[in-house]
């Protein structure tokens, strides 16, 4: 992404968010417009398509601090969109963009033109100010051997692919390469790709390219760092009796899963090695047991759990929870 591109493209319009939104704001209006927009819900649909990829671009770099200073910055100072040229400057008794950098680099009342072709241009200099490329004490001075500028985009992956890690197709200013996501990458994850960025100055090295990940939630997981998350409702009798269960797991098969007698609802039991495989670690899926209530019950299993009740009518669940609100 180009600094010109920053000035002429609105990514806080883009998200449908105001220029001081917070990052939560940010984040949901992202979140929803990516699950509205994705190639999925609308196959062959090049307008969503578009957009799809215009909002992933914009929550990039509204979504990383220091970008969204920069891209503030450069937009504040350029009017919130003007595009630079080397033609007449604005209206008559106005300084002009073009004025403010003259008297910046030009030394005098003349004025300094700029333009997005060639080398040297508006671009350089906005990458000298702004990535930290340029060299010693201020505006005016350039080196001649530059690191190239860091390139910022964006992935979106469904869930299994995020846990199991993917190979992906990235298109950036014209270039297309295929990027390799590891397994277990979380979502908002910021995946760096050394010397994959803009070509250096001078000889200088290339930049980087910035990648932020995100990923699509799941209907039944979720990720706590390597380990996988799963609640599995079970039935009273299960639950106070004890039973073995049949629990789904992320590659699609399924794990039996011992549930002890007097297992409370909200009880996580651990089954190891089903979560998260790294060449470093692997992790563990987090069974929570919840205790599935019925909404309707039989003649008879109503007269059985009367029964129960009866049964154990002298005990009280809450007892203890009184006493320690008592403290």
């Amino acid at each position: 992404m180009t600094g010109q591109d920053w000035i002429e493209k609105d990514f806080y319009k883009t998200l449908g968010v105001s220029k001081d939104a917070d990052d939560a704001t940010i984040k949901k209006a992202y979140r929803k417009l990516a699950r509205d927009l994705h190639p999925d819900r609308n196959p062959g649909d090049a307008s969503a398509e578009g957009r799809f990829k215009e909002v992933g671009e914009a929550y990039s770099v509204l979504s990383d601090p220091e970008q969204r200073k920069q891209y503030d910055a450069i937009r504040a100072m350029a009017g919130g969109g003007a595009r630079f040229s080397a033609g007449a400057g604005g209206p008559a008794g106005g300084a002009g963009f073009e004025d403010l950098f003259g008297g910046m680099f030009g030394g005098g009342g003349g004025r300094t033109r700029f333009s997005t072709g060639g080398g040297g241009g508006f671009e350089d200099i906005l990458q000298d100010m702004f990535s930290g490329g340029g060299g010693g004490g201020g505006f005016g001075s350039r080196r001649t051997t530059q690191r190239g500028g860091d390139i910022t985009t964006s992935a979106t992956l469904p869930f299994r692919n995020a846990v199991e890690g993917s190979t992906v197709q990235l298109t950036t200013n014209g270039r297309s390469m295929n990027v390799r996501i590891p397994a277990g990458v979380s979502d908002g994850q910021k995946i760096r790709l050394r010397g994959k960025g803009q070509a250096g100055r001078g000889g200088g090295e290339p930049g980087d390219m910035v990648v932020t990940v995100h990923v699509e939630p799941h209907p039944v997981f979720t990720m706590d760092g390597l380990n996988l998350k799963v609640t599995v409702p079970v039935t009273f009798a299960e639950a106070a009796l004890g039973a073995t269960i049949d629990v789904p797991t992320i590659s699609g098969d399924t794990v039996r899963v011992k549930v002890p007698a007097g297992t409370p609802s909200g009880r996580t039991l651990r089954v190891k090695g089903r979560g998260v495989d790294t060449p470093k670690a692997t992790g563990d899926l987090l069974v929570t047991v919840q205790v599935a209530v019925p909404s309707h019950l039989p003649a008879d299993a109503r007269k059985a759990v009367e029964a129960f009740a009866d049964a154990t009518r002298g005990e009280d669940p809450r007892a203890d929870l009184r006493a320690r609100a008592a403290r």
